[in-house]
């Protein structure tokens, strides 16, 4: 195709504007191709195909032949039925190339060709994710992981002796811990409530909280998705009643954005963090803060910058990037995992989702002692799924599908529930899914023993 090594990183590295080829060439299944050349192979047919793609997300979701070859972009160890990507999904072959050649590239001379050339352009990464989630380019910081926009916020956020954050027994432990730490250091209060399981009543939802909130509660900790059961949470009605009383709401959307809808008044949020290593399929150690413009200089950084020029004001969102010496190459290659999103389709992709939980789940549905920990109703939750078998213990049974059949998944058990997490992604095919039942069928009825 005549693509060169610095035509390509200087079109598909600076944001994934306009790239080449996105895709591997291939079978699903089959050997997959890696390396600089196969990642600029003739395979952005799969570009083209999806530009001709039905309309709509549900039949293209439906549509075996359509997602072939996106399958076979990802280069992954089929020999794994790997369902435990809630943790870290691995990103595209192209996105893997983008990332390796920015890397080489800043490694010529890194002081010159990381920090004058390649840092600059993450601009335009920022410009692109602020496009995608519809807020201000100025309200955007480009973090790490879920983590690190999360205690940015929560331990930035002045809060005085007495003050409470309000959360749900089932949030992620390593947030409640954050905020168990300023109750120890600074006497604030962390108050629990909890949901029913699954929650499929969104006014329930915001009653518990209504009920809770003293006139104390300074912060509602909230996840988009609940991790452990993938549950899609009311944001939008949680936030305005919580803004009515001057509450702040911290959203955890780990699991929400490139998954689920996802956007800035979508969920009316006035911060959201997430990790773009998950449902974007961007490099492992890339994810996003968003803070409200009016609120971003009330909130100290989690790490702080030195004073202009060299760094940023108190209402500069970049102070949440104050991290030290980093590489740009991870950052740049966001731009390529958005521009697969962009080829494929961000609602046939979510839609793509949804039909692989359900390919699965509906032949194991009807199973006797089968309890379902996530809701199936739409809107209320994507490919995440919880679900309980009677008489199989969640942690033995991941053991068995795992020691046996090289099946990944979570066993989980705790206070409220217990199941297995399953999670496919959009590179998993419908034979895998296929397979997956077929063991679980076959556990219900015959043991694990």
């Amino acid at each position: 195709m005549g693509v060169s090594r610095r035509s390509f990183l200087s079109s598909a590295v600076a944001a994934g504007i306009a790239g080449p080829p996105l895709f591997v060439a291939g079978a699903a299944g089959a050997a997959p191709a890696s390396g600089f050349d196969a990642a600029v192979a003739a395979a952005d047919r799969i570009a083209a195909r999806f530009g001709t793609a039905a309309a709509d997300p549900a039949a293209a979701a439906a549509d075996l032949e359509l997602w072939r070859e996106v399958q076979a972009a990802w280069a992954v160890d089929r020999s794994i039925l790997n369902l435990e990507n809630g943790g870290l999904q691995p990103a595209c072959a192209y996105v893997n190339q983008a990332f390796g050649e920015a890397w080489r590239y800043a490694n010529e001379a890194p002081s010159y060709t990381n920090a004058r050339i390649l840092w600059p352009k993450v601009e335009q990464v920022r410009a692109r994710l602020a496009r995608a989630f519809g807020c201000d380019t100025e309200e955007m910081a480009i973090t790490r992981n879920t983590t690190e926009g999360f205690l940015a916020v929560a331990l930035g956020f002045p809060m005085e002796r007495g003050d409470e954050v309000l959360t749900t027994t089932q949030d992620y432990h390593r947030f409640r811990n954050a905020f168990l730490q300023r109750q120890e250091r600074e006497g604030i209060v962390l108050r629990s409530i909890q949901l029913p399981i699954p929650a499929e009543d969104a006014g329930e939802v915001v009653r518990r909280f209504e009920e809770a909130i003293t006139r104390r509660t300074r912060v509602i900790l909230l996840s988009h998705l609940f991790q452990l059961t993938g549950q899609v949470m009311p944001i939008r009605a949680v936030v305005q009643m919580a803004r009515a009383r001057n509450i702040l709401v911290i959203v955890d959307g780990a699991h929400g954005f490139s998954h689920v809808p996802a956007t800035r008044d979508g969920l009316d949020c006035d911060v959201y963090t997430t990790s773009l290593h998950k449902w974007l399929g961007a490099p492992h150690g890339t994810g996003f803060l968003y803070v409200r413009r009016e609120l971003i200089p009330k909130i100290w950084p989690l790490m702080p910058s030195v004073p202009p020029p060299a760094g940023f004001t108190r209402d500069d969102i970049r102070k949440f990037e104050a991290r030290g010496t980093a590489s740009a190459a991870p950052f740049l290659a966001i731009g390529a995992a958005l521009d697969v999103v962009d080829r494929i389709g961000l609602e046939r992709k979510m839609a793509r989702l949804v039909w692989l939980r359900e390919r699965w789940v509906a032949k194991v549905a009807e199973l006797p002692g089968v309890r379902f920990n996530t809701s199936r109703r739409p809107g209320l939750g994507g490919a995440i799924m919880n679900v309980d078998f009677e008489g199989l213990h969640p942690v033995a049974l991941a053991k068995w599908l795992w020691d046996k059949h090289r099946a990944l998944v979570a066993g989980i058990e705790n206070a409220e529930f217990r199941g297995i997490r399953v999670v496919p992604a959009i590179y998993t095919t419908e034979d895998e899914l296929d397979r997956f039942a077929d063991l679980l069928l076959h556990a219900r009825k015959r043991g694990i023993g």
